[in-house]
């Protein structure tokens, strides 16, 4: 048994690390959602944040786009035109994403000064990317809403988790330089 730990002892501590930070920082990102969080910042901060960034992005490409509290559920309603498109809810907010970067990182540690930077850098980018990928999806729905189901559940999730992909390749590749 103990030559299987030490013959993959590197799997096991990728595996063990992985874990251990994506369920601390599940469980602290579970704690913040349970926060009560004023109707300044409905349903909570970074939903708030990211859907109000979002707004913004739209504005600037040149819609009408507005938001507001969604009377039924924690979401923010998303209108672009005066026509209601998209609710952000907390799904969206790229925080779980960024969970799963931030555990997959930390699994392949390169020291601190150069983990946290690396952490710091795609961290913005995903969240960008985020941004980015809301105020699209908002815009396309309204002008093409025959294609919702495929740019919601396919094009759009791609775009996210394939910047997500693209970081670890990058982060992997600069880990097997470093150890040399």
């Amino acid at each position: 048994m103990l030559d299987l730990i030490s013959k993959y002892k590197s799997v096991l501590l990728f595996i063990l690390t992985f874990l251990g930070v994506y369920v601390i920082l599940s469980f602290a990102y579970s704690f913040y959602l349970n926060f009560e969080f004023s109707n300044a910042f409905y349903p909570d901060y970074v939903t708030h944040k990211v859907a109000n960034q979002s707004k913004w992005l739209v504005n600037a490409i040149g819609y009408n786009c507005t938001t507001e509290p969604h009377p039924d559920e924690a979401s923010v309603k998303l209108f672009v035109q005066n026509n209601f498109v998209v609710r952000v809810v907390e799904g969206c907010n790229g925080v779980s994403v960024l969970v799963l970067f931030i555990a997959f990182v930390f699994s392949f540690f390169q020291g601190w000064k150069r983990t946290l930077l690396f952490l710091v850098m795609g961290g913005i980018l995903i969240y960008i990317i985020n941004i980015v990928r809301i105020a699209i999806i908002s815009i396309a729905l309204f002008e093409t809403p025959q294609y919702t189901k495929v740019l919601h559940d396919i094009v759009f999730p791609g775009a996210i988790y394939g910047t997500v992909v693209i970081l670890w390749l990058i982060w992997v590749n600069s880990f097997k330089k470093y150890k040399v």
